[in-house]
């Protein structure tokens, strides 16, 4: 399900913010069953992205905010697929900002269906200038509320998956 999931608008205390954020929750729908059976790779990336269009929104890079020429661009992305989801299963994804700069956001996706972990994501993004077609500078309320949930965040131990790289055992 597409953006199912509006929280409307940042308005928590810093004191208050969730950690891990935790704002979206879908159901696997038909079109998302591959030939084998279950979840097909492609939605878990699908999914992920509707966990941070919800992000966006709360903090507020929503519809009027893109209208205006600016969002967030993925420019890196790296998914570790570890258990299996099935039609109908219900989904919910966290989210934690990982880092954030005058340009870019680091932010982590897990995705799970009741306790197990089905995947999890880690995503490099870039505000830009939609018109300019280049990279711009957050406007500081927003930078300041991704810093906020950051700080927050920062509490949390980081996985040992951030930060991976994919590779062959060196066999030497």
């Amino acid at each position: 399900m597409l953006e199912s999931t509006r929280p409307g608008g940042w308005d928590t205390p810093a004191e208050a913010l969730p950690a891990p954020l935790a704002l979206h929750r879908t159901t696997v729908p038909e079109a998302w069953v591959d030939y084998n059976g279950h979840m097909s790779e492609w939605c878990y990336l699908l999914a992920m992205g509707d966990n941070s269009d919800t992000f966006f929104r709360f903090v507020g890079i929503d519809e009027e905010y893109r209208a205006s020429g600016f969002s967030l661009y993925t420019v890196e992305t790296h998914i570790r697929n570890l258990d299996e989801a099935g039609l109908g299963d219900d989904l919910h994804a966290t989210l934690r900002v990982l880092g954030v700069d005058a340009k870019r956001v680091h932010i982590a996706h897990e995705l799970f269906s009741d306790d197990r972990l089905l995947a999890t994501g880690e995503q490099m993004l870039l505000h830009v200038d939609m018109r300019a077609g280049r990279t711009a500078a957050l406007p500081d309320v927003l930078r300041s509320r991704i810093e906020a949930l950051a700080a927050a965040h920062a509490a949390l131990a980081l996985p040992d998956w951030v930060g991976r790289r994919i590779a062959l055992p060196d066999s030497r």
